[in-house]
């Protein structure tokens, strides 16, 4: 009897095609993401990028249809993982200002040992064009959000500016990537001396700590 499918069954060679398009692709971004890291955005070209992943020039187009297509690809990508590992940091916390300072380790943890794509991610904000920083920044909102959150659910004084105190906490954080040093303290322990520094800033009359 000839060997037939299933309903519901497909054949290892019709999942093929798909599986190595995926693979191409994610080859495409760890490549983007090297070079937009060492090289900037602006000066890596796509033949940097293809010749890096293996690939000829011209059919990189096929997966990214422009140099900004790939680095919103890789924004999403990176902060994908950034988010994946705050989510599993925070889980493990039940009280306020422990979920804050795990997600803070967990932030500098993806920024100073990630690799590339967390370097990108923080860096390529910066960006001059306007077009492309339109498409980034919906990026960035929702990843700050989770921020905002564990601010508002922790024990600060009313009287403390939410909004300011997330962008000088992510500032701090993001900027490591500048001043820190490897052999240097551990994020947990950077996480730690920051929520420190936060702790006077604690509503005294709040339960939760």
């Amino acid at each position: 009897m000839p060997f037939s499918l299933s309903i519901g069954e497909k054949s290892s060679e019709g999942s093929s095609p798909r599986l190595k398009r995926d693979n191409r692709r994610a080859q495409l971004l760890d490549a983007a993401a090297r070079n937009f890291r060492e090289q900037g955005y602006t000066a890596a070209s796509m033949r940097d990028i293809a010749t890096d992943a293996g690939m000829k020039a011209g059919s990189m187009y096929y997966y990214f249809p422009s140099k900004a297509d790939l680095l919103i690809a890789l924004h999403e990508e990176g902060t994908r993982r950034i988010s994946s590992a705050v989510n599993k940091a925070i889980e493990a916390e039940l009280k306020p200002w422990e979920r804050l300072e795990a997600a803070m380790a967990a932030h500098l943890e993806m920024l100073l040992d990630g690799g590339d794509y967390a370097q990108v991610v923080v860096r390529e904000l910066a960006l001059e064009e306007n077009s492309i920083r339109v498409r980034l920044v919906p990026l960035r909102d929702s990843y700050e959000a989770k921020f905002a959150n564990l601010i508002d659910s922790s024990p600060i004084r009313e009287d403390v500016p939410r909004q300011y105190l997330r962008l000088m906490i992510l500032g701090a954080l993001n900027w490591s990537r500048v001043w820190y040093r490897p052999g240097g303290d551990a994020p947990t322990s950077i996480a730690h001396e920051f929520l420190e520094v936060l702790r006077p800033l604690a509503n005294t009359q709040a339960n939760g700590e």
